[in-house]
């Protein structure tokens, strides 16, 4: 590693009913590649877009390249050569990947914009990615990881000197991941400042040099990765050891009724005679690489997309669904793996966001009775543990990992019996997966059934009763959780039945 490049000193950030930062240190050196640390709501996310000119700092220094420096815009920040890849998706969804990449700072020939050589552009830095990507798709076409990708990709073209890495592997899969740190390793040999943001212990000791770790808004400390130990980092983060043992049987009685048996379903290319049964209080893992089909399969199910046939029984009746509305009134509950464009209405308070699947019950005449929505909000605030000041708190102001946890309590308050969880702790730290781990096994152990569709191995092993594997929209295999291996799930996701 060599000079530091970029010195943040005394750093201090309020909002309204939030302190987010609390007087921070932090720093990074040319040719490394930095973690920082802490759970959601610590200022991570906070204190790099104070770096990045997005928020105003109230006070403290920053230093780049050995000057005091204030960007007042990222765009700002981009020309001097600090760039971020943001936990959410920054891209305009009617563009084509191509115009997403260099909007802004278009090629232009003549007084036109030069959509060839923005096209050839593009290729190239998806070839150094090594990921197959179309410049002309239309961006809102692609799956969440490959929209992830194309982030990475934006950055990278910047001729960036510091590079800030917030979650950019939540919605990749793991040869992707692979990829990624391929990149990294490259742009960290080229002497670049690597800030990498991450709640995946695994990644953070197999690709940082040191980590910066981040409590309340606060500065705790710096370690050396590979002088510490994964209990180290998490006893910084939370105070407490978490233990991620994964289940070895199923806790569901083997008299227990099938309350959810879909058969024959197909919805295009992604959705394939996909046929499971769900039991009264089993969770039920999906597992299988990206574009598996598993999202496409749940997004049938709920009625948010058209299926083309198939059959749907619950509690041995037959049901139509043909929209989110008719799966809410048969009692299935849908988390989805993009929660702000499918979840939650980020300019509404956590009390309007809880019960907008409840509404009818919260009604007093044309008004609603805020009492009774205040108690019931307030009930899950509690017992989700979720950071806020106030349940009036917008849900735009939360943490992503608190956001998630709004979108949980809305489908509790609805009293779902099916609840199909997407990728539950995408974005969510090592603490708050722990509660919503919990809060999923009481769910089950009350009778709860849930369908749980998870790109993490580990969440995949600790979770579920039973495994269902998918690979290009078929179902390729079912495995007890007795039975389980990470070599067996690899082997059936990687297995397309004919």
């Amino acid at each position: 590693m060599g000079e530091v490049i970029l010195t943040m000193n005394d750093i201090d950030k309020s909002f309204p009913g939030v302190h987010a930062l609390d007087h921070v240190h932090f720093d990074v050196k040319r040719g490394e590649v930095h973690a920082l640390m802490g759970e959601n709501g610590a200022g991570k996310s906070t204190l790099m877009k104070v770096l990045t000119g997005i928020y105003t700092k109230d006070s403290g220094t920053i230093e780049f390249e050995g000057k005091e420096v204030e960007f007042h815009n990222a765009r700002e920040a981009q020309d001097a050569g600090v760039v971020i890849v943001h936990q959410e998706l920054n891209m305009v969804g009617h563009l084509t990947v191509a115009q997403n990449i260099f909007i802004g700072r278009e090629f232009k020939k003549g007084l036109k914009i030069d959509d060839k050589k923005m096209n050839e552009e593009a290729r190239k830095l998806f070839q150094r990615l090594n990921i197959d990507i179309d410049p002309t798709d239309t961006m809102s076409d692609l799956t969440v990881g490959k929209q992830q990708m194309c982030e990475i990709a934006k950055a990278i073209s910047h001729e960036a000197k510091v590079i800030v890495f917030d979650e950019p592997s939540a919605a990749l899969t793991e040869s992707e991941i692979a990829e990624l740190f391929k990149i990294i390793r490259d742009l960290k040999e080229q002497q670049l400042g690597i800030v990498y943001i991450s709640h995946r212990m695994d990644e953070i000791k197999v690709i940082t040099d040191r980590v910066t770790v981040m409590r309340d808004g606060g500065y705790v400390g710096t370690l050396i990765t590979k002088d510490c130990t994964k209990d180290d980092i998490i006893n910084m983060m939370v105070g407490r050891v978490i233990y991620e043992e994964p289940k070895t049987k199923s806790l569901v009685p083997e008299d227990a009724p099938v309350v959810l048996k879909v058969e024959h379903l197909n919805a295009g290319k992604m959705v394939q005679d996909v046929s499971f049964e769900l039991r009264k209080g089993e969770i039920l893992g999906f597992s299988g690489l990206m574009g598996a089909g598993r999202t496409e399969t749940a997004r049938a199910i709920f009625g948010a997309d058209p299926k083309e046939s198939g059959d749907i029984y619950i509690n041995g009746k037959k049901v139509e669904i043909n929209s989110p509305e008719d799966a809410v009134k048969n009692g299935i509950g849908y988390l989805s793996e993009d929660r702000k464009r499918f979840g939650i209405v980020v300019q509404k308070t956590i009390a309007e966001n809880s019960t907008l699947a409840t509404l009818e019950k919260y009604m007093k005449g044309i008004f609603i009775n805020k009492k009774k929505e205040n108690e019931v909000t307030k009930k899950y605030v509690d017992s989700l543990a979720t950071k806020t000041p106030s349940i009036d708190q917008l849900v735009v102001n939360l943490s992503g990992g608190n956001q998630q946890k709004v979108v949980i309590a809305k489908w509790l308050v609805r009293d779902s019996e099916i609840l199909i969880f997407d990728e539950p702790t995408r974005g969510i730290d090592v603490g708050a997966k722990n509660e919503i781990y919990k809060l999923m096994n009481r769910l089950a152990a009350e009778g709860k059934s849930i369908i749980m569709i998870s790109s993490e191995m580990t969440e995949i092993l600790r979770m579920s009763d039973r495994i269902i594997v998918m690979c290009e929209g078929k179902v390729t295999g079912e495995l007890g959780i007795e039975e389980v291996s990470q070599e067996k799930i690899m082997n059936m996701a990687t297995r397309e039945i004919s």
